[in-house]
């Protein structure tokens, strides 16, 4: 039996986390850590690793409150009727 070269294993796990309008926050693990991505469409805004997913999410709650004044920031007032 003839053998190839050997495939690389990926146990790489892809998770999203928030989204906020057209930005969406990623949690890529791995075994050596895990990395944040901040995408709008396919264009990366932040990447940034962590050795533990607890700082990760920690980071993740940051960007996503600064993401959110932003939209918000951005959104024409509401009309009030009376």
């Amino acid at each position: 039996m003839k053998r190839g070269a050997p495939r690389a294993v990926s146990n790489d796990e892809s998770r999203e986390l928030w989204r906020v309008g057209d930005i969406t926050c990623l949690m890529i693990s791995c075994c050596s850590g895990a990395e944040l991505q901040v995408r709008r469409n396919d264009e990366m805004l932040v990447r940034e690793l962590y050795p533990t997913k607890s700082d990760l999410y920690e980071r993740a709650r940051e960007l996503r409150t600064q993401y959110e004044g932003t939209q918000s920031a951005q959104r024409p007032p509401k009309l009030a009727f009376f």
